[in-house]
Protein backbone atom coordinates (compact mmCIF):
# COMPACT_ATOMS: atom_id res chain seq x y z
CA UNK A 1 0.00 0.00 0.00
CA UNK A 2 1.44 3.13 -1.17
CA UNK A 3 0.56 5.65 2.27
CA UNK A 4 2.73 8.67 0.41
CA UNK A 5 0.58 8.68 -2.47
CA UNK A 6 -2.46 9.68 -0.12
CA UNK A 7 -1.06 13.19 0.26
CA UNK A 8 -0.20 12.52 3.96
CA UNK A 9 1.90 15.10 5.79
CA UNK A 10 3.28 11.73 8.07
CA UNK A 11 3.87 12.63 11.47
CA UNK A 12 6.03 10.62 13.59
CA UNK A 13 5.00 11.22 17.20
CA UNK A 14 8.00 9.23 19.19
CA UNK A 15 11.51 9.10 18.24
CA UNK A 16 14.50 9.80 20.17
CA UNK A 17 17.88 11.75 19.14
CA UNK A 18 20.78 10.73 21.06
CA UNK A 19 22.59 13.51 22.72
CA UNK A 20 26.35 14.79 21.61
CA UNK A 21 28.52 14.60 24.64
CA UNK A 22 29.57 18.21 24.93
CA UNK A 23 25.56 19.48 24.54
CA UNK A 24 25.74 20.97 27.61
CA UNK A 25 29.64 21.41 28.50
CA UNK A 26 29.37 23.99 25.17
CA UNK A 27 26.56 26.09 26.46
CA UNK A 28 27.51 26.19 30.57
CA UNK A 29 27.78 29.19 32.30
CA UNK A 30 32.00 28.67 33.39
CA UNK A 31 30.70 27.84 37.07
CA UNK A 32 28.86 25.09 36.21
CA UNK A 33 30.99 23.46 32.92
CA UNK A 34 32.47 20.76 35.40
CA UNK A 35 28.72 19.95 37.15
CA UNK A 36 26.81 19.86 34.41
CA UNK A 37 26.51 16.28 32.25
CA UNK A 38 29.60 15.28 30.68
CA UNK A 39 31.28 12.36 29.85
CA UNK A 40 34.73 10.80 31.44
CA UNK A 41 35.92 7.60 31.14
CA UNK A 42 34.90 5.07 34.22
CA UNK A 43 36.07 1.75 34.52
CA UNK A 44 37.03 1.85 30.68
CA UNK A 45 33.60 2.74 29.99
CA UNK A 46 32.45 6.31 28.80
CA UNK A 47 29.90 7.40 31.27
CA UNK A 48 28.18 10.34 31.69
CA UNK A 49 28.87 11.92 34.65
CA UNK A 50 26.72 14.91 36.78
CA UNK A 51 28.17 16.88 39.47
CA UNK A 52 30.85 13.81 39.69
CA UNK A 53 28.09 11.06 40.07
CA UNK A 54 28.23 8.75 37.55
CA UNK A 55 24.82 9.09 35.91
CA UNK A 56 24.97 6.07 33.29
CA UNK A 57 27.08 4.63 30.62
CA UNK A 58 27.22 7.91 27.64
CA UNK A 59 26.20 4.89 24.48
CA UNK A 60 24.83 5.23 21.52
CA UNK A 61 21.16 5.19 22.35
CA UNK A 62 20.46 3.00 19.23
CA UNK A 63 19.50 -0.44 17.58
CA UNK A 64 20.68 0.31 14.02
CA UNK A 65 24.10 -0.15 13.35
CA UNK A 66 26.17 2.11 10.56
CA UNK A 67 25.03 -0.01 7.89
CA UNK A 68 21.54 0.40 8.72
CA UNK A 69 21.13 -3.28 10.43
CA UNK A 70 19.03 -4.14 13.04
CA UNK A 71 20.47 -5.67 16.34
CA UNK A 72 18.97 -6.95 19.67
CA UNK A 73 19.16 -4.13 22.81
CA UNK A 74 21.37 -6.56 24.86
CA UNK A 75 24.37 -5.75 22.36
CA UNK A 76 23.35 -2.19 20.99
CA UNK A 77 21.75 -0.11 23.33
CA UNK A 78 24.06 -1.89 26.78
CA UNK A 79 27.42 -2.13 24.56
CA UNK A 80 27.39 0.34 21.38
CA UNK A 81 29.67 3.68 21.80
CA UNK A 82 27.73 6.45 19.84
CA UNK A 83 30.32 6.06 17.08
CA UNK A 84 28.70 2.60 16.39
CA UNK A 85 24.99 3.68 15.92
CA UNK A 86 23.32 4.78 13.08
CA UNK A 87 24.58 8.73 12.20
CA UNK A 88 20.65 9.67 12.25
CA UNK A 89 20.63 8.39 15.81
CA UNK A 90 22.57 11.41 16.72
CA UNK A 91 22.62 13.89 13.81
CA UNK A 92 19.85 16.17 12.85
CA UNK A 93 20.97 16.70 9.34
CA UNK A 94 21.14 12.83 8.69
CA UNK A 95 17.82 12.26 10.84
CA UNK A 96 16.57 14.77 8.52
CA UNK A 97 17.40 12.60 4.91
CA UNK A 98 16.24 9.62 6.47
CA UNK A 99 12.83 10.97 7.08
CA UNK A 100 12.85 11.93 3.71
CA UNK A 101 13.62 8.61 2.68
CA UNK A 102 10.71 7.62 4.89
CA UNK A 103 8.19 9.48 4.03
CA UNK A 104 8.15 11.32 7.53
CA UNK A 105 7.18 15.09 7.76
CA UNK A 106 7.46 15.65 11.30
CA UNK A 107 9.15 13.86 13.89
CA UNK A 108 8.95 14.53 17.98
CA UNK A 109 11.87 14.20 19.58
CA UNK A 110 12.72 13.02 23.35
CA UNK A 111 15.88 12.11 25.18
CA UNK A 112 18.19 9.51 26.12
CA UNK A 113 20.74 10.75 28.73
CA UNK A 114 18.53 12.39 31.57
CA UNK A 115 16.06 9.43 31.46
CA UNK A 116 13.20 9.80 29.01
CA UNK A 117 11.26 11.88 31.54
CA UNK A 118 14.20 13.97 33.31
CA UNK A 119 14.03 11.03 36.19
CA UNK A 120 18.12 10.58 35.83
CA UNK A 121 18.74 14.32 37.67
CA UNK A 122 17.13 12.28 40.99
CA UNK A 123 20.30 12.31 42.67
CA UNK A 124 22.04 16.06 42.19
CA UNK A 125 20.99 17.66 45.20
CA UNK A 126 21.36 21.37 43.83
CA UNK A 127 18.28 22.21 42.55
CA UNK A 128 20.10 25.56 40.51
CA UNK A 129 22.19 23.03 39.01
CA UNK A 130 19.54 21.05 38.03
CA UNK A 131 17.49 24.07 36.86
CA UNK A 132 20.48 24.97 34.96
CA UNK A 133 20.53 21.69 33.01
CA UNK A 134 17.64 21.61 32.41
CA UNK A 135 16.81 24.68 30.69
CA UNK A 136 20.33 23.82 28.46
CA UNK A 137 18.88 20.96 27.00
CA UNK A 138 15.37 22.80 26.44
CA UNK A 139 17.37 25.49 24.65
CA UNK A 140 19.49 23.55 22.60
CA UNK A 141 16.91 21.20 21.71
CA UNK A 142 14.48 24.59 20.52
CA UNK A 143 17.87 25.32 18.68
CA UNK A 144 16.98 22.48 16.80
CA UNK A 145 13.54 22.99 16.37
CA UNK A 146 14.18 26.11 14.33
CA UNK A 147 16.91 25.18 12.45
CA UNK A 148 14.67 22.03 11.09
CA UNK A 149 12.50 24.32 9.95
CA UNK A 150 9.66 22.75 12.75
CA UNK A 151 10.31 19.13 11.10
CA UNK A 152 11.98 18.25 14.61
CA UNK A 153 9.99 19.27 17.74
CA UNK A 154 11.62 18.32 21.01
CA UNK A 155 9.50 18.01 23.96
CA UNK A 156 11.24 19.49 26.61
CA UNK A 157 12.46 18.21 30.08
CA UNK A 158 9.94 19.54 33.07
CA UNK A 159 11.81 20.55 36.62
CA UNK A 160 9.47 18.24 38.25
CA UNK A 161 11.10 18.40 41.48
CA UNK A 162 9.01 21.61 42.42
CA UNK A 163 5.70 22.66 40.94
CA UNK A 164 6.50 26.43 40.55
CA UNK A 165 9.48 25.26 38.82
CA UNK A 166 7.44 23.72 35.94
CA UNK A 167 4.84 26.23 35.70
CA UNK A 168 7.57 28.25 35.00
CA UNK A 169 9.45 26.18 32.73
CA UNK A 170 6.54 25.67 30.49
CA UNK A 171 5.39 29.54 30.05
CA UNK A 172 9.21 30.21 29.38
CA UNK A 173 9.23 27.44 26.42
CA UNK A 174 5.49 28.37 25.01
CA UNK A 175 7.29 31.63 24.35
CA UNK A 176 10.09 29.89 22.42
CA UNK A 177 7.65 27.83 20.23
CA UNK A 178 7.03 24.98 22.29
CA UNK A 179 4.33 22.21 20.88
CA UNK A 180 4.07 20.38 24.47
CA UNK A 181 6.09 19.13 27.46
CA UNK A 182 7.70 16.21 28.55
CA UNK A 183 7.11 14.87 32.45
CA UNK A 184 7.57 12.47 34.44
CA UNK A 185 4.98 10.43 35.84
CA UNK A 186 6.34 10.06 39.20
CA UNK A 187 7.36 13.11 40.31
CA UNK A 188 7.62 11.94 43.79
CA UNK A 189 10.95 10.16 43.23
CA UNK A 190 12.02 13.41 43.04
CA UNK A 191 11.03 15.78 46.21
CA UNK A 192 7.64 16.73 44.85
CA UNK A 193 4.10 15.67 45.29
CA UNK A 194 2.47 13.04 43.29
CA UNK A 195 0.50 13.69 40.24
CA UNK A 196 -3.00 13.04 42.02
CA UNK A 197 -2.34 15.79 44.26
CA UNK A 198 -3.89 19.12 43.76
CA UNK A 199 -0.41 20.57 44.11
CA UNK A 200 -0.35 20.13 40.69
CA UNK A 201 -3.64 22.42 39.60
CA UNK A 202 -1.45 25.23 38.53
CA UNK A 203 0.75 22.82 35.79
CA UNK A 204 -2.26 21.82 34.37
CA UNK A 205 -3.60 25.18 34.06
CA UNK A 206 -0.94 26.71 32.30
CA UNK A 207 -0.34 23.51 30.39
CA UNK A 208 -4.37 23.94 29.35
CA UNK A 209 -4.12 27.37 28.77
CA UNK A 210 -0.98 27.67 26.57
CA UNK A 211 -2.19 24.87 24.70
CA UNK A 212 0.96 22.18 25.76
CA UNK A 213 0.20 18.41 25.75
CA UNK A 214 1.69 16.85 28.34
CA UNK A 215 3.72 13.70 27.04
CA UNK A 216 4.27 10.66 29.75
CA UNK A 217 6.60 8.42 28.37
CA UNK A 218 7.11 4.84 29.28
CA UNK A 219 9.78 4.52 31.68
CA UNK A 220 10.06 8.05 32.26
CA UNK A 221 10.98 7.77 36.12
CA UNK A 222 12.55 5.89 38.41
CA UNK A 223 9.67 4.06 39.63
CA UNK A 224 8.66 2.72 35.78
CA UNK A 225 12.24 1.51 35.68
CA UNK A 226 12.42 -0.22 38.90
CA UNK A 227 9.20 -2.04 37.43
CA UNK A 228 11.41 -2.67 34.30
CA UNK A 229 14.02 -4.69 36.45
CA UNK A 230 11.77 -6.79 38.03
CA UNK A 231 9.06 -7.68 35.20
CA UNK A 232 11.16 -11.02 34.30
CA UNK A 233 12.17 -13.72 36.10
CA UNK A 234 15.76 -13.62 37.42
CA UNK A 235 16.45 -16.88 35.68
CA UNK A 236 15.42 -15.55 32.52
CA UNK A 237 17.74 -15.51 29.01
CA UNK A 238 19.66 -12.00 29.52
CA UNK A 239 17.88 -11.20 25.46
CA UNK A 240 14.83 -12.38 26.75
CA UNK A 241 14.79 -9.61 30.00
CA UNK A 242 14.36 -6.48 27.67
CA UNK A 243 12.11 -8.23 25.63
CA UNK A 244 9.36 -8.58 28.75
CA UNK A 245 10.61 -5.75 30.41
CA UNK A 246 9.78 -3.52 27.26
CA UNK A 247 6.48 -5.80 26.73
CA UNK A 248 5.23 -4.83 30.28
CA UNK A 249 6.27 -0.79 30.03
CA UNK A 250 3.81 -0.22 27.41
CA UNK A 251 1.20 -1.45 29.81
CA UNK A 252 2.76 0.35 32.41
CA UNK A 253 1.27 3.98 31.17
CA UNK A 254 -2.41 2.28 32.08
CA UNK A 255 -1.60 3.47 35.70
CA UNK A 256 -0.81 6.77 34.27
CA UNK A 257 -4.37 6.56 32.27
CA UNK A 258 -6.39 5.46 35.16
CA UNK A 259 -4.54 7.79 37.79
CA UNK A 260 -5.19 11.00 36.04
CA UNK A 261 -9.00 9.90 35.41
CA UNK A 262 -10.00 8.97 38.91
CA UNK A 263 -7.88 12.33 40.36
CA UNK A 264 -10.66 14.68 38.95
CA UNK A 265 -8.10 16.75 37.14
CA UNK A 266 -9.91 16.80 34.18
CA UNK A 267 -12.72 18.08 35.59
CA UNK A 268 -10.56 20.95 37.06
CA UNK A 269 -8.79 21.60 33.86
CA UNK A 270 -11.56 20.76 31.25
CA UNK A 271 -9.08 21.81 27.88
CA UNK A 272 -6.29 19.19 29.34
CA UNK A 273 -4.58 16.95 26.86
CA UNK A 274 -2.48 14.24 27.73
CA UNK A 275 -0.17 11.76 25.35
CA UNK A 276 0.63 8.45 26.37
CA UNK A 277 3.71 7.66 24.36
CA UNK A 278 5.51 4.32 23.30
CA UNK A 279 2.51 2.41 24.93
CA UNK A 280 0.25 1.39 21.92
CA UNK A 281 -3.11 0.65 22.39
CA UNK A 282 -4.60 -2.39 22.86
CA UNK A 283 -5.09 -2.10 26.44
CA UNK A 284 -6.92 1.19 26.72
CA UNK A 285 -10.54 -0.40 26.28
CA UNK A 286 -10.00 -3.06 28.97
CA UNK A 287 -8.22 -0.84 31.41
CA UNK A 288 -11.23 1.82 30.92
CA UNK A 289 -13.49 -0.94 31.43
CA UNK A 290 -11.65 -1.58 34.39
CA UNK A 291 -11.87 1.06 36.22
CA UNK A 292 -15.01 1.79 35.53
CA UNK A 293 -16.10 -0.98 37.59
CA UNK A 294 -13.95 -0.73 39.76
CA UNK A 295 -14.30 2.60 40.80
CA UNK A 296 -17.96 1.65 41.41
CA UNK A 297 -17.33 -1.16 43.43
CA UNK A 298 -14.81 -0.01 45.52
CA UNK A 299 -15.05 4.07 45.80
CA UNK A 300 -18.19 4.56 44.59
CA UNK A 301 -18.56 7.68 47.10
CA UNK A 302 -15.64 8.89 44.78
CA UNK A 303 -17.21 8.17 41.54
CA UNK A 304 -20.05 10.20 42.03
CA UNK A 305 -17.63 13.18 42.85
CA UNK A 306 -16.82 13.13 39.23
CA UNK A 307 -18.93 14.56 36.47
CA UNK A 308 -18.66 11.36 34.15
CA UNK A 309 -17.93 7.58 34.13
CA UNK A 310 -13.85 6.92 34.50
CA UNK A 311 -13.54 5.32 30.69
CA UNK A 312 -15.88 8.66 29.65
CA UNK A 313 -12.81 11.00 30.07
CA UNK A 314 -10.48 9.65 27.52
CA UNK A 315 -11.74 10.75 24.14
CA UNK A 316 -11.69 14.35 25.66
CA UNK A 317 -8.42 14.68 27.17
CA UNK A 318 -6.29 11.29 26.48
CA UNK A 319 -3.96 10.21 23.23
CA UNK A 320 -1.93 6.86 22.66
CA UNK A 321 0.77 6.17 19.66
CA UNK A 322 0.21 3.05 17.61
CA UNK A 323 3.49 1.45 15.69
CA UNK A 324 3.27 -2.37 15.03
CA UNK A 325 -0.05 -4.15 16.40
CA UNK A 326 -2.63 -5.78 14.37
CA UNK A 327 -4.73 -6.28 17.26
CA UNK A 328 -5.80 -9.61 16.41
CA UNK A 329 -6.79 -9.40 12.56
CA UNK A 330 -9.69 -6.47 13.45
CA UNK A 331 -7.75 -2.97 14.01
CA UNK A 332 -10.76 -0.96 13.07
CA UNK A 333 -12.35 -2.78 15.90
CA UNK A 334 -10.12 -1.41 18.27
CA UNK A 335 -9.63 1.72 16.63
CA UNK A 336 -12.96 2.54 16.92
CA UNK A 337 -12.84 1.49 20.32
CA UNK A 338 -10.53 3.63 21.83
CA UNK A 339 -11.36 6.81 19.05
CA UNK A 340 -9.56 7.37 16.05
CA UNK A 341 -9.48 10.91 17.01
CA UNK A 342 -7.06 9.62 20.01
CA UNK A 343 -4.45 7.76 18.49
CA UNK A 344 -0.94 8.95 16.87
CA UNK A 345 1.47 7.05 14.94
CA UNK A 346 4.68 6.59 15.89
CA UNK A 347 8.35 4.77 14.73
CA UNK A 348 10.20 4.83 17.83
CA UNK A 349 13.76 5.28 15.78
CA UNK A 350 16.45 4.28 16.94
CA UNK A 351 14.91 2.69 20.02
CA UNK A 352 14.19 -1.35 20.11
CA UNK A 353 10.81 -1.80 18.97
CA UNK A 354 11.42 0.51 16.36
CA UNK A 355 9.74 0.19 12.76
CA UNK A 356 12.88 0.51 10.60
CA UNK A 357 13.96 0.84 7.13
CA UNK A 358 10.82 1.73 5.95
CA UNK A 359 7.96 2.24 8.32
CA UNK A 360 5.14 2.97 6.42
CA UNK A 361 5.77 0.32 4.55
CA UNK A 362 6.11 -2.16 7.36
CA UNK A 363 2.79 -0.94 8.50
CA UNK A 364 1.05 -0.23 5.15
CA UNK A 365 -0.87 -3.86 4.86
CA UNK A 366 -2.33 -3.41 8.68
CA UNK A 367 -3.60 0.24 8.20
CA UNK A 368 -5.25 -0.75 4.68
CA UNK A 369 -7.49 -2.32 6.67
CA UNK A 370 -8.77 1.21 8.27
CA UNK A 371 -11.20 3.36 6.86
CA UNK A 372 -9.60 6.01 5.20
CA UNK A 373 -10.37 8.28 7.87
CA UNK A 374 -8.97 6.31 10.40
CA UNK A 375 -5.84 6.18 8.63
CA UNK A 376 -5.85 9.44 7.34
CA UNK A 377 -6.41 10.98 11.35
CA UNK A 378 -3.52 8.45 12.60
CA UNK A 379 -0.90 9.13 10.56
CA UNK A 380 -1.37 12.68 10.36
CA UNK A 381 -4.86 14.72 11.07
CA UNK A 382 -4.55 14.17 14.47
CA UNK A 383 -0.92 15.02 15.25
CA UNK A 384 -1.18 18.01 12.80
CA UNK A 385 -4.18 19.22 14.97
CA UNK A 386 -2.37 18.89 18.38
CA UNK A 387 0.92 19.60 17.75
CA UNK A 388 -0.24 23.10 15.52
CA UNK A 389 1.49 22.22 12.71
Amino acid sequence: MALAAEGLLVVDADSHLTEMHDLWVKRAPAAYKDRVPHVEVVDGEPTWVIDGLAAGRAGGGGVIDLQGEKHPFQESMIEWDIERVHRAAWDPQERLKLMDESGIEVQVLYPNSLGIGGQNLQPVEDNALRQAIVEIYNDARFELQEQSGGRLLPMPIMPAWSVDACVREAERVATMGSRGVNMTSDPQDLGAPDLASRDWDPFWEACAHLQLPVHFHIGSSLTAMNFFGNYFWPSQHEYVKPALGGSMLFINNARIVANTIVSGMFDRHPDLKIVSVESGIGWIPFILEAVDYELFENAPDQMRELQRKPSEYFADHWYATFWFEKAWGDLQDLVDKVGEDNILFETDFPHPTCLFPKPLELVGDTLATLRESSRRKILSENAVKLYRI
